[in-house]
């Protein structure tokens, strides 16, 4: 790994460190979920990074001053190096999180991963219903593996963090979602309604939920969350509405290579898990130093600071807490990814979320009619 130079014009501050550095270890994934953030033609993507090259990779963002490690795929329980990787992570001084689906997963992992100083544990659900997760998952035992495996992460001592993708096709059973998770006795819920990006953004009409649908889930959301305050129980449920309900943007990633820092399987740096589909040319870790990367690459500093943006973004009070929203969904929805967030009232082009919103209404795809993520769909599309 080596840096080289730029000739571009950088905004006029230092940026900070990268405090969160995600490893998404692997495209490679057992379950089929139609909502994947992987891009769509993940089937094209280059080799994977070896074990040697991730540690340069975590040594080198520690350096510059990363502090959470999270480890993320695909299923990165495909890595066989998984538990190499975790004890070089926590000798450099990580807080190491993995994010998985728990397919994969055993009793005899999770000790070794104990034993290598892995710190957090999250296991990602489709449902609450065996049949409806199984069919979404792709995999008629998903459903009962994750069961036992969130169990023995609870036994083995970690929190239990639990992660429920909703969408129009399972948040109408939020209660049963919520109770199944206090019957796990999770510590941490993310009732975390689809965000439509990668496949999610492609099976859109079939995956949105209704208004009603959406404020119904997240009004008892609140009902079980004040009466498990006032009961003083452990569970601690976190609601995420989807951006196409709200009329301002999200403060995307905290800001454009502001605090995140995502290596693809194939080594690509990205400011967010989205942005390989941006037409920009994003440095590889393989031929550049992460702190050129980091301060001096063009990718990176494409959209730091206010100096890009055009109006409304340009002229709005709002522009240092939003950032002119969420780039990879602006140039998804219109083609430019200068342009205003559409979720934002001031856009434009925020008819196209109306637009949505209404679709939404109708009668939408089946669970049968959705895109399901796997090589074959991936390569299908690549050919488009």
């Amino acid at each position: 790994m080596h840096s080289s130079g730029s000739s571009f014009s950088k905004p006029g501050h230092a940026p900070g460190p990268p405090l969160w550095l995600l490893a998404e270890l692997t495209y490679r994934c057992p379950l089929q979920c139609p909502y994947c953030s992987n891009p769509l033609d993940f089937a094209r993507q280059g080799g994977e990074l070896s074990t040697g090259e991730w540690i340069e990779v975590f040594r080198q963002a520690r350096e510059l001053g990363a502090a959470q490690l999270g480890f993320s795929g695909g299923e990165p329980l495909v890595r066989q190096d998984l538990a190499e990787l975790i004890a070089a992570a926590r000798d450099l001084g990580y807080y190491t999180n993995l994010i998985t689906s728990g397919i994969g997963l055993s009793e005899r992992r999770i000790a070794e991963f104990a034993d290598a100083g892995l710190d957090h544990i999250q296991i990602s659900f489709q449902a609450a219903d065996e049949e409806v997760n199984n069919l979404l998952a792709g995999s008629r035992k998903a459903f009962a593996q994750k069961l036992a495996m969130a169990r023995a992460v609870k036994a083995h001592g970690y929190p239990m963090v639990l992660n429920f993708v909703t969408h129009r096709h399972n948040i109408d059973n939020i209660e049963r979602i919520i109770e199944l998770c206090i019957e796990l006795e999770a510590d941490f819920v993310e009732l975390a309604t689809c965000q439509f990006y990668g496949w999610a953004e492609l099976n859109r009409a079939g995956l949105l939920p209704t208004r009603a649908q959406l404020e119904r889930a997240e009004r008892i959301t609140n009902e079980y969350r004040a009466r498990l305050v006032a009961e003083n129980h452990p569970c601690k449920l976190i609601f995420v509405t989807p951006d196409y309900y709200e009329e301002r943007p999200k403060a995307c990633m905290n800001g454009w290579g502001n605090l995140f820092l995502d290596i693809t399987p194939d080594g690509t740096a990205l400011p967010c898990h989205s942005a390989r589909q941006l037409p920009v040319r994003f440095p590889n870790v393989r031929e550049h130093s992460l702190e050129h990367i980091w301060r001096d690459s063009f990718g990176f500093n494409r959209f730091r600071g206010d100096d890009w943006m055009p109006e409304p973004c340009r002229s709005c009070d709002e522009k240092a807490r939003d950032f002119g929203g969420c780039r990879c969904q602006a140039f998804m929805l219109t083609g430019d990814a200068s342009a205003a967030d559409p979720v934002c009232g001031k856009s434009t082009h925020h008819e196209l979320i109306l637009a949505a919103r209404r679709e939404a209404e109708q009668a939408p795809p089946g669970l049968e009619q959705l895109v399901f993520r796997n090589e074959r769909a991936s390569n299908l599309i690549c050919k488009v």
